[in-house]
Order: C-alpha cells, then structure tokens, then sequence
C-alpha cells in the first residue's frame, strides 16, 4: 500500500480519499486538487484493490487512517466506486472517533450486474481478484452483508456510459455503464444527487466535484436533480 503524503493545516477538516478497483490514488488527483483548494486536508491512499477482499483491505488501511485521524479535526471520506464499499468496511471495523461525511460516488452498494455476469470467466476473476468476486448481486456479497450505515452519506450517481454494451443491455437504466442509479442508492443515506458522468468520469467531472465539496461543507447536495 502506498500512503500519499498529506496535505494542509492540521486544525483542517480531513478527508480521507478511496479508490476504485484496478485504479489507484492518481484517479483521484483532480478531486483531491479541488478539495485542497476548499481548505480540507487530504489522505489519498493506494491499495491493493486487486489482491485482498474487501474487509482484508480495510485493515491494511487502517494504519495510515488511525495517524491521519490524530488530528484534532473531522474526519470526513470520499471514495469512488468500490472505495466506497471499502470505506463503510473500515468504518464499521475501525470507526475514527471524530469521523465526519461520506460521500460516494458511483459505488455498487447493491453490487453491480457486470460483476453477475463476469464472476464466472476466469479473466476477469485473475484480473479483479477476491474483491471483485464480492462486487455481484447476490445476498452473500459484501454490499449485501455490510452494516447499516449510521452516519452522513451522500450518494452521487452517473447516468452516462461509455459502453454501450453494459449500459444498454446489462445494467438497469440509468446507468453509468458500470453501476446503476438504483444499486449506487443507500438505504439510510442522507442525500442524492445525479450528474451526467460515466463511472471512470465521475471523479473528474466539475459538477460531482462541486457536490462533492458541497455535502462535506452543509450536510447537503446543492440540487437533488440531474447537474
């Protein structure tokens, strides 16, 4: 695992940033730039998306966390695609005493239909690892069998696809061609919001960044509709 260095000022809210499967912290970079620049300091850690199941990965994180959270400030999280899953693993195993919000951004918290129909080919499960076998449907899979949540969450889904295979033919509409609208809601979550991004767009894109920043500042999105 790599832990990027930290940035900021530490009487400055932090932010703990988590990436997808298969991607690492550079994903993340045009986000993390953002928030730095709204005053929040940030943690973006590379994990080993690929090689552990997801609980297994919220310890190996919990190291650089548990020294990032001794800062006398909240704690908030922003992860992308399966970070979020990885983050409510490590809250509901390592929960930090000043933790703050979460926002998610495309996460499969009811899991992912791609991943239905993949999980049996043995590229994809060499590829993505135990991890990505828990990303399906399925009552037994980890977005199935996680806590519920009892902190703020705000959910931010896509609903643009780049493949048109997954998004017309897999996934329920509407889409972002790896997650639907409908898996990426959370019971308990304390806001919505949808933007016109593609999964591996939604990080980068002004208006999820916007929102993003928005719900960790009020508690709330700017506009619950389409941006």
């Amino acid at each position: 695992m790599h832990e990027a260095p930290q940035s900021g000022d530490a009487r400055c809210p932090g932010v703990v940033l988590l990436h997808g499967i298969a991607r690492t912290s550079a994903s993340l970079a045009k986000l993390e730039r953002a928030l730095q620049g709204s005053g929040f300091t940030t943690l973006n850690i590379d994990y080993p998306s690929r090689r552990e199941p997801i609980a297994d990965i919220a310890d190996d994180i919990h190291p650089a966390i548990a020294r990032f959270a001794e800062r006398d400030a909240p704690l908030h999280f922003v992860a992308h695609s399966m970070g979020g899953l990885v983050a409510r693993a490590y809250i509901a195993r390592h929960r930090p005493a000043r933790l703050g919000r979460v926002v998610m951004l495309g996460t499969p918290n009811s899991g992912s239909e791609v991943a239905d129909l993949l999980q049996g080919f043995s590229p994809y499960r060499a590829f993505y690892g135990p991890a990505g076998l828990e990303l399906t449907t399925t009552p037994a899979a980890a977005p199935n069998v996680l806590p519920a949540i009892d902190y703020p969450v705000g959910v931010i889904a896509g609903n643009r696809f780049i493949d048109p295979v997954a998004g017309l033919l897999v996934l329920p509409k509407p889409n972002d061609g790896r997650v639907s609208v409908r898996s990426a809601m959370l019971p308990g979550m304390t806001d919505h919001v949808i933007v016109k991004a593609s999964h591996t767009g939604l990080p980068r894109h002004p208006a999820a960044i916007e929102q993003t920043i928005a719900f960790l500042r009020d508690g709330r999105f700017r506009a619950a509709s389409v941006t």
